[in-house]
């Protein structure tokens, strides 16, 4: 039997009371269908939507609420109601009846529900936490019966790369306890929204729906049940939002409620993206680029939002504060940050964080130049005068400058690590580097195995520096067992390949660790120490973070509180060397030994130096 869950739709038409059946206007959408008592923001914006429903002329009466606006659109089958709402509003439920020529035709029953105890103060992700990445198609299927569903465009086809392959919800929640064991404290998951597209449909990031969960994964209640499921094991949820553009197959697309819901509105001549972000805040730079980079389309499937559109700013504000509290979310990642329009992405991370002022949104600007990066976050001071609220920034020009270095080839008068050394040495154009997202690899880059080249050392090495630098670690799943395929390593759809264990029948089994190879268990058993000893250790969340310029292939690292001093050492010769402390001597202060995080191992430093094997990182604690 097919879990489809139908808990939303029976709601909306539940409420719609049929007072005339000879009306031939109707309402099949109110969206957001409720919402919540106690909200900051002091007015909310319904979107109405039915045959001819702005024919209809709405009114409401309840204690703490007024209908401040109704607005008509060059659409007659929208309504959009603006509510005031005061302070003291109660939890409860009011009709909001649709009258024509004084008659009662339509009666929806609004509600505003209680919010969960302390909801505005929940604690979003930060750099106490480790972030796991879940493609979730690819992740594990936990109720097969749900892969292909009638009325959904693209069916299940495992043997297809591109295509859906049944992993859902359900499979994320039977491998909690995995994610847990393994030491991880945040979940991102790629977007679940449904995306109703004839194919490639798997990746999420074309919404055909934003106030539902794709079937093909579960319902509304069961993303509610994965994120009361991690809490229990105090994993945060973080969701994946995009609020550049939408799928073509949205619901609205054929019935758009202005002439400039999207940018180029006209299908047919439409341009394209030009991808030049760097215009955004190039002081010399034209109108023209800057409306050629945000209005143009991602792809033919991927309309572009318009969102100097008031309503639509408003609707796509509040369809992310709905999840945040619906879902009970610990985070959000913003994907393509920098493509929709400036302004309104500094109103939607203003009014996101004005409710939850301890909240946490990361944003992808794909950029390896922290320059670029850095203006999007929140406290920086731009020349321009933009003014961002967005806390957190995924940290590509770190991610981009760990693989060169670690690629790079020793030669004379020169040292690899100095790529990664000179990109840190930037953060001072960040106003908070330490809420930096940083990372090996994602669904969109090639796996980490693949960037260094299938070198289990270099692997090792680049993982040690991410859990040592400064910010927030994120690991996509299944680098813990060195997924990556040689013959295809640029292909998402091989970047995102299954999970092995989580479908029935799998020659290998990860969360059973069966039928892995023996470097596959080491990359595993790895990967939890440094994940565990991480979320156990403050020194790596807001300790101090000292480096030193790399020499003869030896890069050091330190991170310290009042308590804890690790050090990390990087050896990229393939010979051992004997590394002399005197040099770090104002790091170390005279302790006499050290402990290998990795292994216990025991290591005197009195001797002044420290054999450091070939091609190897080490962690150590200074006691």
């Amino acid at each position: 039997m097919k879990r489809i869950s139908l808990a939303l739709t029976l709601m909306l038409f539940a409420a719609f009371q049929l007072a005339s059946a000879k009306s031939k206007v109707s309402i099949d959408r109110v969206e957001p269908a409720f919402w919540w008592a106690g909200m900051e923001h002091p007015e909310l914006q319904l979107l109405i939507h039915g045959k001819d429903i702005s024919n209809l002329t709405p009114t409401l009466s309840y204690d703490g609420v007024q209908l401040d606006q109704t607005i008509k659109v060059d659409n007659p089958n929208y309504l959009f109601l603006v509510l005031k709402i005061s302070e003291g509003v109660k939890p409860g439920s009011f009709p909001i009846e649709f009258k024509q020529k004084g008659k009662v035709v339509f009666t929806y029953n609004y509600e505003f529900k209680q919010r969960r105890d302390n909801s505005a103060g929940r604690q979003g992700f930060s750099n106490k936490d480790v972030m796991y990445l879940i493609t979730p198609d690819r992740f594990a299927n936990g109720i097969p019966e749900n892969d292909t569903v009638d009325g959904l465009k693209e069916a299940a086809d495992r043997s297809n790369m591109s295509g859906r392959h049944g992993g859902d919800i359900q499979g994320i929640i039977n491998n909690l306890d995995y994610i847990q064991d393994l030491g991880f404290t945040a979940l991102w998951v790629n977007p679940l929204l449904e995306n109703d597209m004839e194919t490639y449909s798997y990746h999420g990031y074309s919404t055909t729906d934003y106030y539902k969960i794709d079937k093909r994964f579960g319902s509304n209640e069961d993303y509610v049940r994965l994120s009361a499921e991690a809490k229990k094991r105090g994993i945060k949820l973080i969701m994946d939002q995009i609020e550049n553009h939408c799928g073509l197959n949205h619901w609205w697309t054929n019935d758009l409620p202005t002439a400039d819901w999207y940018n180029f509105q006209d299908l047919e001549k439409k341009p394209y993206s030009t991808h030049q972000r760097v215009s955004l805040a190039d002081p010399y730079g034209s109108e023209t680029d800057r409306k050629g980079h945000a209005d143009g389309w991602f792809v033919d499937t991927m309309p572009d939002l318009n969102q100097k559109n008031e309503l639509l700013a408003n609707y796509l504000i509040q369809n992310s504060i709905w999840w945040v509290e619906f879902g009970d979310l610990g985070g959000i990642r913003q994907d393509t940050y920098s493509y929709p329009d400036a302004n309104f992405m500094a109103e939607w991370s203003r009014r996101i964080m004005l409710e939850y002022p301890n909240f946490n949104i990361v944003g992808e600007e794909w950029s390896e130049n922290p320059a670029i990066v850095s203006r999007w976050q929140k406290g920086k001071v731009n020349a321009n005068g933009y003014e961002s609220y967005l806390p957190s920034l995924m940290d590509f020009p770190v991610q981009a400058a760990l693989k060169r270095s670690l690629n790079k080839e020793i030669a004379p008068y020169s040292n690899t690590f100095n790529e990664v050394y000179e990109t840190l040495a930037e953060d001072f154009l960040y106003a908070d580097p330490y809420n930096l997202v940083i990372f090996p690899d994602n669904h969109d880059t090639p796996r980490f195995f693949n960037q260094v080249n299938e070198n289990y050392d270099l692997f090792k090495m680049g993982l040690m520096y991410i859990y040592t630098t400064r910010g927030i670690p994120q690991i996509f799943y299944g680098t813990e067992i060195l997924m990556g395929n040689v013959d295809h390593p640029e292909d998402h759809a091989y970047i995102r390949e299954d999970m092995p264990g989580g479908w029935e029948g799998d020659k290998a089994n990860v969360f059973k660790g069966e039928g892995l190879s023996k470097e596959q268990k080491d990359a595993l058993n790895f990967v939890k120490t440094l994940t565990t000893f991480r979320r156990d250790t403050p020194a790596l969340h807001d300790g101090k973070l000292k480096q030193y310029a790399p020499a003869n292939e030896i890069f050091v690292m330190f991170r310290y509180d009042e308590s804890t001093k690790v050090m990390t050492i990087f050896n990229k010769n393939v010979e051992d060397k004997d590394v002399e402390l005197a040099h770090y001597e104002e790091s170390i202060q005279g302790a006499k030994s050290a402990k290998n995080v990795l292994t216990g191992e025991t290591y005197d430093l009195s001797k002044g130096t420290l054999k450091v094997p070939g091609m190897t990182s080490l962690m150590l604690v200074i006691e």
